[in-house]
């Protein structure tokens, strides 16, 4: 038996899973890192925990398989989009914490490229909005505020890249400095339609393009891993940022097919075929995976905090000690409490994007206490859900939008969240039996481009569906408990 590794080097953890040659899990490691918060807003990693942990738990997912190194036949790399590191080519030493793509501390200089006009052109060439998210305006800050980056970068000495660039690179030794075209379409320096960086921007932003990374198809070489990484040299040969890989193993290959991912936040796709479509909604435009030189597009809706707040819960109040408390929480409280939590703990994503609101509770009691925190926390999901595909929709309209939303990720495992999320958006939530559809999904392309995996047709037919929620809140009820959370997101935009 031959076997794929997926990496999936995640916002709080990284994580190497094992499949075989027919896609079923084999084994699984994860490792949590540390999260650093300089001020608030400031969300960074150190790029040694994202490596260490990324080698390290590779060697012990292999080690837990009790398999050698000759029995992989390829590797796919899916990561936490638009985090930025910057790092000095000739020593390999980053030069500054990864800034992560949760982070705001770009907001005021975002607001003055607004300001100063430049927001439709950077939209209709990357898709994107100017806003904080994105990786230019991290890698402008590096340059500016570390002493001698800037020159070190107009020298040449200096590179950029997402997460899986920089994993590439210390994967290979320094030999591959290169991204897949969805991950470059996430940094705001990358134009969609004309697929390359685009000088224009380069310049605005004051960034030399010779620190960027060559782009390249979803499924292409990426080069060997160093021989003595994994006692052999293992091709990569997939890279899918976090949320198009989790499109690719949810098989939404067809235009209108929709999904979303839970995770540290609520990512939704509607795959819109080969045509880029320019939103009204104030989602994003962006690449859902490219494959032989060929992108296709995607609407996409970011949501900043999904399965974070439950970590809040866990790590901040520590009215939980495990994510999977919630449910019988939130099955326990007071239905006649209305209490709505409004988690922009970073700011607020689509379709509000505002980088300086935080978060807010509102609607408490003096009976209010963990079932309904935890209540509030799972149904601010669905509200933020439900949020996102009415834009979609919007955008999308005539153009057979599927009604069934495909759902994968960590939250995605509780059925009381999930029930909650067919109920607010009033259609059908399908979770398939593979939850771990970002792993599957570049596993996927790594295994198809190795000739070891069907293509994406047979790959599609091989989707199975473990449970479909469907609504069950009468519309009365959902459109009282919708109006509420909106009363509470313009008040929360309002203070």
């Amino acid at each position: 038996m031959k076997y794929i590794l997926s990496i999936d080097q995640g916002t709080t953890s990284s994580r190497a899973i094992l499949f075989d040659e027919t896609l079923n899990l084999k084994a699984m490691s994860q490792e949590e890192f540390r999260q650093i918060f300089p001020k608030s807003g400031w969300v960074e990693h150190d790029p040694s925990d994202l490596w260490s942990t990324t080698a390290g738990t590779c060697r012990a997912v292999i080690e837990r398989a009790g398999i050698d190194a000759r029995d992989i036949i390829s590797i796919g790399i899916t990561n936490q989009r638009e985090t930025t590191v910057v790092w000095d080519k000739n020593s390999g030493k980053p030069v500054h914490n990864a800034i992560v793509w949760q982070d705001r501390r770009t907001a005021e200089f975002c607001k003055s490229l607004r300001d100063a006009g430049h927001a439709d052109m950077v939209a209709d060439r990357t898709g994107l909005l100017l806003d904080p998210y994105f990786s230019a305006t991290k890698v402008k800050w590096i340059l500016d505020n570390v002493d001698g980056a800037r020159d070190a970068a107009q020298a040449g000495d200096l590179l950029f890249g997402t997460v899986d660039c920089y994993l590439i690179w210390k994967l290979t030794g320094g030999e591959v400095h290169a991204t897949d075209a969805t991950n470059a379409a996430r940094t705001m320096l990358y134009d969609i339609r004309k697929g390359r960086w685009s000088q224009t921007i380069c310049d605005l932003f004051d960034i030399p393009m010779s620190m960027l990374p060559d782009v390249r198809d979803s499924a292409a070489d990426f080069g060997t891993t160093r021989a003595d990484l994994f006692g052999r040299p293992i091709p990569i040969l997939g890279v899918a940022g976090d949320q198009q890989a989790a499109t690719i193993g949810q098989a939404c290959f067809e235009p209108g097919m929709l999904k979303s991912t839970y995770g540290t936040g609520c990512f939704a796709l509607l795959n819109t075929g080969d045509t880029p479509v320019r939103s009204q909604n104030r989602l994003l435009t962006t690449i859902a995976y490219q494959l032989d030189g060929k992108p296709t597009y995607a609407l996409e809706g970011s949501i900043f905090v999904a399965g974070a707040v439950v970590q809040w819960l866990r790590d901040g109040l520590k009215i939980i000690r495990e994510a999977s408390e919630t449910q019988p929480l939130a099955e326990a409280a007071d239905p006649t409490q209305e209490v709505v939590l409004v988690p922009a703990f970073t700011g607020l994503g689509a379709p509000y994007w505002n980088p300086d609101c935080r978060g807010a509770i509102f609607g408490l009691s003096r009976n209010s206490g963990p079932q309904e925190l935890a209540k509030a926390a799972l149904e601010s999901v669905g509200y933020q859900t439900r949020d996102l595909l009415e834009a979609m929709h919007a955008d999308w309209t005539g153009q057979g939008a599927e009604p069934v939303l495909r759902v994968d990720g960590g939250m995605s495992a509780s059925d009381w969240a999930m029930q909650f999320l067919s109920d607010i958006i009033d259609a059908p939530v399908d979770r398939p039996k593979v939850l771990e559809t970002t792993a599957l999904g570049v596993a996927w392309l790594a295994g198809m481009k190795a000739g070891a995996l069907p293509d994406r047709e047979a790959f599609a037919r091989g989707w199975a569906l473990d449970r479909q929620f469907e609504p069950a809140m009468d519309a009365r009820t959902r459109d009282r408990k919708y109006a509420g959370w909106k009363r509470a997101v313009d008040s929360t935009l309002a203070y």
